[in-house]
């Protein structure tokens, strides 16, 4: 009988392979909790790297599936809980905590719970587009998602945002961020949610496009292991998700006007 349970060796080999990608997801939702823990202990800049590793850790369980050939329904799922936690509520937690500590928001006055329910909304927003990405029967074609990723907003502009604000300090203090930062979380919730066409990081037509693609995926790496260079981390964040915005619009209306 115990013959009739041993995993064959092509069985083994395979729980192998899609251990891969699923146990670099797993990590990723275990840096995004510690981001958690590290912000409520005040450590603001290091959870917010954590966040940045976050994206890295995404961006390498994507590459490990695929040259693995290890995708899978299990992985898919998996990798929508994980970035729940850490592109959605780590960073919710962290602007929240970044307000009061570095925007001088006081509790219970109506700024900190206008900031709350905006970290609130964001973190719901990035739930309810995830689950949405998963289910969706009428997605854009391949290429391109359906609203701007969470990734994007979270470990993209807010994590990038918050190094910023703590490397200038001086400057931040002179921002009203008790309006700057409930704005972005509402307009970044709106833009998850929304039918709006965003280009997937694949391979392209264009050389111009994949070499700008290949380029900056290194520069966000060597960033984001050197924990350096917060300002180019959010330059790109800001260029990549206002221009990701448009080409869908381009892409969009093209592909509608030759219906």
């Amino acid at each position: 009988m115990a013959d009739t349970f041993r995993p064959t060796g092509k069985s083994l080999t395979s729980r192998l392979r899609y251990s891969v990608p699923n146990s670099v997801t797993g990590l990723s939702l275990l840096f995004g909790l510690a981001s958690i823990v590290t912000t409520q202990f005040g450590e603001l800049e290091f959870a917010a790297w954590l966040i940045v590793w976050c994206g890295l850790l995404d961006t390498m369980d994507g590459v490990a599936a695929r040259v693995l050939n290890a995708t899978s329904s299990f992985g898919a799922e998996f990798d929508s809980m994980a970035d729940v936690i850490s592109f959605g509520v780590a960073p919710a937690v962290l602007v929240l905590n970044a307000g009061v500590q570095i925007g001088g928001i006081e509790y219970d006055t109506g700024q900190f719970w206008v900031l709350l329910l905006a970290s609130g909304m964001f973190a719901l927003a990035g739930a309810m587009r995830l689950a949405r990405f998963n289910i969706a029967t009428d997605k854009p074609p391949t290429g391109w998602f359906s609203g701007v990723p969470i990734t994007a907003c979270g470990g993209g502009v807010l994590a990038s945002l918050v190094l910023v604000l703590i490397h200038y300090q001086d400057i931040a203090s002179a921002m009203p961020l008790h309006l700057y930062l409930p704005m972005l979380l509402f307009v970044l919730s709106i833009l998850m949610l929304s039918r709006i066409w965003f280009p997937k990081a694949t391979i392209r037509d264009s050389k111009l496009i994949n070499a700008f693609q290949i380029v900056n995926i290194a520069l966000i790496f060597y960033c984001g292991v050197t924990r350096t260079f917060p300002e180019y981390l959010l330059g790109i964040a800001i260029v990549l998700t206002v221009g990701g915005i448009i080409s869908g619009r381009i892409a969009r209306q093209r592909r509608e006007s030759t219906r």
